[in-house]
C-alpha cells in the first residue's frame, strides 16, 4: 500500500508517497495561478493507493480529486514526530502564514497558534522585502549574515515596513544591516508566538523559511535554545499527511 501526501500551500505544492514508512517518492512545484492543476500534475507522476490532503488547497483537493483531508496543524504534528521524535514544539513558517505548536507526549497537538490574517512574518514578507532591497529572495538571509550592524524595523505590518526600509534605504543605511533588521523582526514575533504556546525542548523550525540560515541563527540567539530542522523543513506537512493517510487504512 503506498499512500501519498499533498499539501497544497499558497506558494508551493508538495508531494510526499510513503510504502509503510519509506519514502518513495517526494515532488514540489510552485503553486502558480493553477493549484489545481499542478496538484494534479504531482500526482499524475506518481504511483499511490491513497492520498490525503493538507494545507490550503485541501478544501480543493476534496472537490476535485475526492481526497480526505487533514489540518495543517495535525499535519506538521504528525511530521514533526516522525522526523524529529524527540521534539515537543513546532514553528512552522509557510509562504503565508506562521504556526506555532505546542506537542504533548506521543507527538498529539496540545496547543497551537496561527497567525494566517495577513503575511506579517511569513516568507511573503521576506520576499517582497528581499525585493525591495534588490537580493534574490534564495540569497536574502545569507546577505543579513553578512551584516556589521543591524537597522532596527519597527513594523511587522508589510505595507509600513516596505516605507520603513525605503526611508532606511533614503538615509544611507546598509542594505544588508536593513536585511538583517528584517529577519530580527520575524524572530520576534515568531518568539513571542512560540512563548504563548510552549517553549518545551526541543524545538522544531519547518517551513520553506527554515531554510534561511540567518532566521536560524537569529532563532537559536533569541530563544537560547537548540533550534532542530529537518532534512526537509519544506516537506514536513506533506510526510504528515502521508502517515496519517497510512494509519487511517490501517484503522479501516
Amino acid at each position: 500500500m503506498r499512500t501519498a501526501g499533498l499539501d497544497i500551500g499558497s506558494r508551493s505544492v508538495k508531494l510526499v508517497v510513503l510504502r509503510g514508512e519509506e519514502i518513495v517518492h517526494t515532488a514540489i512545484a510552485d503553486t502558480g495561478y493553477d493549484p489545481r492543476g499542478v496538484a494534479e500534475g504531482l500526482l499524475d507522476q506518481a504511483a499511490w493507493d491513497r492520498v490525503l490532503a493538507t494545507g490550503y488547497g485541501r478544501t480543493m483537493a476534496q472537490l476535485h480529486f475526492q481526497a480526505p483531508s487533514v489540518t495543517e496543524i495535525k499535519a506538521h504534528a504528525r511530521g514533526v514526530r516522525q522526523s524529529c521524535p524527540d521534539c515537543r514544539t513546532v514553528l512552522d513558517i509557510g509562504g503565508q502564514d506562521t504556526k506555532a505548536i505546542s506537542l504533548a507526549n506521543g507527538g498529539k497537538v496540545a496547543k497551537f497558534e496561527m497567525n494566517d490574517r495577513c503575511a506579517a512574518g511569513t516568507g511573503k514578507f521576506l520576499e517582497i522585502m528581499a525585493s525591495n532591497l534588490g537580493f534574490p529572495l534564495e540569497n536574502f538571509g545569507a546577505q543579513a549574515l553578512h551584516a556589521e550592524g543591524m537597522q532596527q524595523i519597527s513594523s511587522m505590518c508589510t505595507v509600513f515596513a516596505e516605507s520603513e526600509v525605503t526611508s532606511a534605504i533614503a538615509g544611507g543605511a546598509d542594505r544588508r544591516e536593513i536585511a538583517k533588521g528584517l529577519h530580527m523582526s520575524v524572530v520576534r514575533r515568531a518568539t513571542a508566538m512560540l512563548k504563548r504556546v510552549s517553549l518545551t525542548p526541543e524545538v522544531a523550525f519547518t517551513g520553506g523559511v527554515a531554510q534561511n540560515a540567518c532566521l536560524l541563527r537569529l532563532l537559536r540567539e533569541e530563544l537560547q535554545q537548540e533550534i532542530v530542522v529537518p532534512d526537509t523543513p519544506d516537506m514536513t506537512g506533506a510526510l504528515g499527511a502521508a502517515l496519517l493517510a497510512a494509519e487511517s487504512d490501517h484503522r479501516s
